[in-house]
């Protein structure tokens, strides 16, 4: 039986760190390199998405078919613009991440895993960048689902498969910068801690609820006491 009481997940960008827009400027050159746009439209949302949503909105927007050779292609070349995006754009770790992580991981009742719209092989390159990638043992990825919550329950198979026992509902956390982060919590029954480290103020997050809302990380105890 794992020794594992609480789970904590979280999202990367506008929660963990911010890559000054390296992914959407990776994706962007992946549609002009991989497919000859050359007139790119930037009216896609992305803050709180999964990947393959935004990439079929891209697809969309710029006459590219979704298909599967197509999505194929695309994250190929978005793989391979992603570094040196994220040294071009010159991001950060956002206020508090490092030592949460640190706190969390020193922690023996504490298990801690993602649950981010990035691609999986996208996500390890952004953390790996960061030097955070090793604090996660798990997590939901946006390689395949549309919906934030689909990733949410994917999270959620990974976590028991680790406890080797089902997750209760008091047992998770979510920790995300998002209206969405706050919405796929709930879609598996976990509570949430909102951070206005993103795009959305604090008034805007409250209207989802949060269990917790934070203008950002720098003063980690109140999500340690509602771990005590």
């Amino acid at each position: 039986m794992s020794r594992f009481r609480y789970a904590c997940l979280f999202d990367i960008d506008g929660t963990l760190l911010s890559s000054g827009g390296a992914g959407k400027h990776a994706m962007y050159a992946a549609i002009a390199s991989e497919f000859g746009v050359t007139k790119l439209d930037d009216g896609v949302a992305f803050a709180g998405r999964t990947d393959r949503a935004i990439a079929g909105d891209l697809f969309s927007r710029h006459g590219i078919e979704n298909s599967a050779d197509n999505w194929r292609r695309f994250v190929a070349a978005y793989l391979g613009h992603l570094p040196q995006c994220l040294a071009d754009r010159q991001g950060r770790v956002l206020p508090g991440v490092a030592t949460l992580l640190e706190q969390l991981n020193a922690r023996d009742d504490v298990i801690i895993g993602l649950l981010t719209g990035n691609l999986r092989d996208g996500a390890r390159t952004k953390l790996g960048y960061f030097g955070l990638f090793d604090y996660f043992r798990f997590g939901g990825f946006g390689d395949t689902h549309l919906d934030r919550n689909d990733v949410a329950r994917d999270a959620v198979i990974e976590l028991e498969a680790h406890l080797e026992r089902p997750l209760s509902t008091d047992f998770a956390w979510v920790i995300g910068d998002t209206p969405l982060d706050v919405r796929c919590a709930r879609a598996i029954s976990a509570r949430v801690l909102a951070v206005a480290t993103g795009f959305h103020s604090v008034a805007e997050l409250a209207v989802e609820k949060p269990d917790l809302l934070l203008p950002d990380l720098s003063d980690t105890s109140p999500l340690l006491e509602m771990l005590a």
